[in-house]
């Protein structure tokens, strides 16, 4: 294993994940442990991929912590703290924004805007902000405000089918990304090669770029081998405690590259 030089923060469980926030999905039974086996697997693969594992502590009063993507975006710059569309999520902010205060400047979404990290996609220098029923337009706003003079590109498209924008779309390059076709404005990612999720898969366009590998699911392996024949190193992992929590791969973790 050789050091990216990079921090990947992720969050413990909490107890009371059974209780999480669900927009699209219908509450199922959530096995504590074993979701915790698998969170322990996909921090696993941080480290064997080379990063420095940041974990954070949780209560039961933060059932969606884990889920500390939605909560701060990390760019070279800067880190912006959120502002959930979930008010029960706002108290997630504090510890996360201390964690990040240590690497980057920070920035801080306001009301009356809303933000989920997961509705924000960045590639090289663009970014797409998905409207959704946890973004808003003044969280779109506020993003342009803080971005367009450090030189990225903000663009701003509808979040439909799903909860989040990377439910949907994430990057797996700078001039690459994986989506559901279905689920996305392709004029928005009209300068991107985009490769299709298959069609059994739908829900398998959130995978998580690393510096040498893409982490995917592995309920998804029809779509992962689309990946690798694009050239990737995949790396599969089992996500399906925390699925019926309506998350998913990037949501678990936030990525501060090394600088």
């Amino acid at each position: 294993m050789k050091s990216s030089g990079a921090i990947a923060i992720t969050r413990a469980i909490s107890p009371s994940i059974v209780a999480c926030e669900l927009t699209h999905l219908e509450r199922t039974p959530i096995d504590v442990e074993n979701a915790r086996a698998q969170h322990r697997v996909y921090e696993e693969a941080l480290i064997e991929a080379g990063y420095f594992l940041e974990r954070l502590d949780t209560s039961p009063q933060m059932p969606d912590s884990v889920f500390v993507e939605d909560v701060a975006v990390v760019f070279d710059e800067l880190a912006i703290v959120t502002r959930p569309g979930a008010e029960s999520r706002r108290q997630e902010t504090p510890a996360v924004a201390e964690a990040l205060a240590a690497y980057r400047p920070l920035q801080t979404i306001q009301a009356p805007a809303t933000v989920d990290g997961g509705d924000v996609l960045t590639a090289g220098r663009t970014v797409v902000v998905g409207r959704s029923s946890r973004t808003n337009e003044a969280g779109v706003r506020q993003i342009r405000q803080m971005l367009e003079p450090l030189g990225y590109t903000v663009a701003e498209t509808l979040v439909r089918g799903c909860l989040h924008l990377k439910s949907a779309v994430t990057a797996l390059a700078d001039d690459m990304v994986l989506a559901n076709p279905d689920w996305i404005d392709r004029g928005v990612f009209g300068r991107f090669k985009i490769i299709e999720v298959d069609r059994a898969e739908p829900g398998a366009a959130n995978a998580l770029r690393l510096h040498d590998r893409v982490i995917v699911a592995k309920a998804y392996p029809r779509t992962a081998e689309r990946i690798e024949q694009a050239g990737f190193m995949v790396c599969a992992v089992d996500a399906s405690e925390l699925a019926k929590a309506e998350g998913a791969l990037t949501c678990c973790s936030l990525i501060v590259a090394g600088r």
